[in-house]
């Protein structure tokens, strides 16, 4: 990656550089100056910008590190500037030791309220603590033997420093205070605490999956953000010389809040630049003191339109322009081939995995049933199975997000079952995704080091593991291994897809782990990528580590397994080799359905197809710089049904959502009755008579399955009732449940609903994608006698399901699609009897 890159990654984190700390050195030398110079008016406006800046350093800890909103930082500022002042007035303690006495009940009352808060997320987190701070005001009103209630507490007096007394002495300890917190905030932002507190924000599953504990780290970040609070709160009682409860208003919090948003949330001189913008305005514009919240509102306003990432992130953008990248753009060397052999932090003997009867249910559908199996040592073992066979749900449950209803799991001798993801991680069980969970605010390396930690972070203050010589080069001996030949220190979120996929690789294996998960490692790589890959995994097996695969590329399963798994409908099927499993009747049967229901196709007649409705040529769409669909070509005639069948991961549903507008191709033609669609947005495509069905159902579950089906009408709200009567005729169950909230129905009863609600649209061709998914048989039968009529009413319809034959019994034709090419097309009997449909399914010959 070349400098440009990391200079767009420092922007991001805004964690300054060691320039920052000489200005900030300078600054303190200048505000001191100020403070011993001007007169006792603007001292006092000095010290409180200090105030300000440590809360805002401790709110940056919260907000820029863990991304966690707080607008009840008032509260503990509160608590600070009351303990103060009943120590010192009350108890009579001398100043120095109420203060930090201030910050340590500050922080108590931060843990206290970040155990129950931080269980939520967003905007309930906010409002937990908004009503905090209302809390925190109340009682001090109520407790007035204590506080002095509405009067406060008075005759509160500063300590004497260097000989300076009153506002000067807590002027020039606010400023040494900020600086030694400012600098604490970098120390802790660099290392390995601060690329938690990142981790935790950028992805808490990931977190939890290298052995981190999110609430244990959140937690942590709120306390240290509610100490710094007190700490500043202990100063102003002594800089007011009063506290009333009317001082500590919630308008105050919004500030704080403005003061780390408006300097830039996450980095080292954000909070310092927003304290000095939001402390010193209000002076500036002393005389507009009616408009004071009005123009604070259309300066964050003005912020986030112009610079979302604070004043220090729209300058660092500006020096990034004035510098010029292609003089840096110069590439690693790339090496000719991966390291053979696995660094490994221990040499010994890894432990074996196996499950016995897990089960797990959600709200009464079993969705993983009595699953037993042992997972060979130095061995790949594959979990296979059609959509909804609960193959994810399995690796969830052995990766601990999901508690299993029944039955266990051990590793060797240590059964895992029912802890949490981060423990059963320092077990030694690493885990991928098949969404890519990197850090992306992190470095390669770090996102590599923070692992190899494997939840061991050290006290608050300590170096991140990547200064370590020692952690750095095993972790750059890990991403060698796998393959990685970019930039270490690049920043993750800028890596390719296939880069991604490495370095995540490389990160569960620096847990030093006995067993490795991995859900879909080939998701959206090329065939070169899945060699690469294939012998990647081979490496780690052969190092020792137990591999478990669920992936849906059957040539790569069948080439890399040593032993495959196959679930169907929660329970496991069979279990066996490769060979095995490609000749096992059952298994045929899971995916390609009965052949003898599928030869109906041939016995019976088609319907009277016209000419062609739609239309597609050389279509290539994806995701990414790799394209999920390479030159498609497809014609669908009208009054005709065309089945698309292929293995998971083929590209069918992203071939329906292109059809359907919802993902605009790279190249190719679709087009409608001589209409182009390629362009169009999904509701003109709605309007050209193509409505797709999606995967899912996605039904309105708020809504009555009335209003539901209404809502399909919006384009043609003429005889809305005559037709939803039609559509209650045609699906009698819907009927019983008309003024139900759809939310409430079954799977198939859903799914009945999204095709009615479909067909309200007046679809001159209806995208079916996956009605059977996770539907009884009994249902499946009734939702396919549905499908039928519809096709013997001449219904135009391109249907993708993953039972096969059953599919096959009711399309007049059909494509099959084998990475995102067309492998085979003809009549539905002749790709029944085609060996290219198992060959898709299974990766059989």
């Amino acid at each position: 990656m070349n400098q440009l890159s990391r200079s767009k990654g420092a922007v991001r984190l805004g964690l300054g550089s060691p320039g920052a700390l000489v200005w900030s050195v300078l600054a303190l030398i200048g505000a001191a100056t100020l403070a011993l110079s001007v007169n006792s008016y603007y001292v006092f406006v000095l010290a409180g910008i200090a105030l300000v800046a440590i809360v805002g350093i401790g709110l940056n800890v919260l907000l820029g590190l863990t991304g966690q909103v707080s607008f009840g930082h008032i509260g503990f500022y509160a608590i600070g500037a009351y303990t103060v002042a009943i120590l010192t007035t009350k108890a009579h303690l001398s100043f120095w030791l109420a203060w930090p006495a201030a910050a340590l009940v500050a922080c108590a009352f931060g843990v206290l309220l970040a155990l129950p808060a931080l269980r939520v997320k967003g905007p309930y987190l906010a409002m937990i603590t908004i009503a905090f701070s209302f809390i925190v005001q109340h009682l001090i009103i109520e407790l007035r033997d204590l506080t002095g209630g509405q009067n406060g507490i008075m005759g509160i007096t500063a300590p004497t420093v260097f000989g300076l007394q009153a506002e000067r002495a807590i002027a020039i300890v606010g400023l040494l205070t900020a600086a030694a917190v400012l600098a604490c905030y970098c120390w802790l932002a660099r290392g390995s605490w601060g690329a938690a507190m990142r981790a935790v924000r950028d992805s808490e599953t990931a977190a939890e999956s290298i052995g981190l504990n999110p609430l244990v780290i959140k937690t942590a970040a709120f306390a240290i953000s509610a100490a710094l609070a007190g700490l500043a709160g202990g100063l102003f009682a002594p800089l007011s010389t009063f506290v009333t409860p009317d001082t500590f208003g919630f308008m105050q919090s919004i500030l704080f809040v403005l003061v780390v948003v408006v300097g830039g949330s996450g980095s080292i001189m954000g909070p310092v630049i927003g304290a000095i913008i939001v402390g010193a305005l209000p002076e500036l514009l002393s005389s507009m003191e009616d408009y004071r919240l009005l123009f604070f509102g259309a300066l964050l306003l003005l912020v986030l339109w112009i610079a979302p990432d604070g004043i220090t992130g729209l300058l660092a953008k500006l020096a990034l322009r004035l510098r010029n990248p292609a003089a840096d753009d110069a590439r690693l060397p790339v090496a000719a081939a991966p390291s053979a052999a696995l660094p490994q932090a221990t040499r010994r003997t890894r432990r074996c995995l196996s499950a016995d009867g897990l089960t797990m249910v959600f709200g009464g559908v079993r969705a993983v049933s009595g699953l037993g199996f042992d997972v060979p040592p130095a061995a790949i073992t594959s979990l296979i199975g059609p959509n909804g066979a609960g193959k994810t749900t399995a690796l969830n449950m052995l990766s601990g997000f999901y508690r299993p209803t029944s039955g266990g799991f051990m590793l060797g001798e240590v059964a895992l079952a029912g802890l949490p993801a981060f423990r059963i991680a320092r077990h030694g069980v690493a885990r991928t995704y098949q969404t890519s969970q990197l850090f992306g605010s992190l470095s390669v390396l770090d996102n590599v080091a923070l692992a190899c930690a494997r939840g061991r972070l050290g006290h608050p203050l300590s170096a991140s593991g990547a200064s370590n010589a020692t952690v750095r080069q095993r972790c750059l001996a890990l991403l060698d291994f796998c393959g990685y030949r970019g930039d270490p220190d690049g920043i993750s979120a800028d890596l390719a897809h296939v880069d991604r996929r490495l370095v995540e690789i490389a990160r569960a294996l620096a847990t030093d782990p006995d067993v490795l998960l991995l859900d879909e490692p080939a998701a959206g790589l090329s065939r070169e990528d899945k060699s690469m890959l294939a012998s990647l995994l081979q490496r780690i097996a052969d190092a020792g580590i137990s591999v478990v695969v669920v992936e849906h590329d059957m040539e790569l399963v069948m080439q890399i397994s040593s032993r495959i798994v196959v679930l169907d409908a929660g329970q496991r099927l069979a279990i066996g080799s490769p060979e095995q499993i490609q000749n096992d009747p059952a298994v045929r049967q899971a995916y390609l359905g009965d052949q003898a229901q599928a030869s109906i196709a041939a016995a019976r007649t088609g319907g009277t197809a016209g000419a062609e409705l739609l239309g597609v040529g050389q279509l290539v769409t994806g995701y990414g710089a790799e394209p999920v669909l390479h030159g498609i070509d497809l014609q669908v005639r009208s009054g005709e049904m065309v089945a698309l069948l292929g293995a998971n991961g083929a590209g069918k549903s992203t071939l329906m959502r292109s059809l359907a507008g919802l993902h605009r191709p790279l190249q190719g033609g679709i087009h409608v009755d001589g209409v182009n669609l390629t362009n169009l947005r999904a509701e003109q495509i709605v309007r050209h008579g193509v409505v797709l069905v999606p995967e899912g159902r996605q039904v309105f579950p708020e809504l009555t399955v009335a209003d539901n089906i209404r809502l399909g009408a919006f384009l043609y709200p003429q005889d809305v009732e005559l037709r939803l009567e039609e559509m209650l005729q045609r699906f009698p169950r819907l009927r019983e449940r008309l003024h139900q909230r759809a939310g409430l129905l079954s799977g198939g009863e859903q799914q009945m609903l999204a095709i009615a609600r479909g067909l309200m649209s007046r679809p001159r061709v209806l995208l079916l994608d996956e009605p059977s998914l996770g539907l009884a048989p009994k249902v499946i039968a009734e939702l396919f006698d549905a499908l039928d009529r519809l096709r013997q009413e001449n219904m135009t319809i391109v249907l993708v399901d993953q039972m096969a034959a059953l599919a096959l019994s009711l399309a007049d034709r059909a494509y099959v699609i084998e990475g995102g090419r067309v492998v085979a097309q003809g009549s539905a009997a002749e790709i029944a009897a085609n060996d290219a449909l198992a060959r898709a399914y299974l990766g059989a010959h």
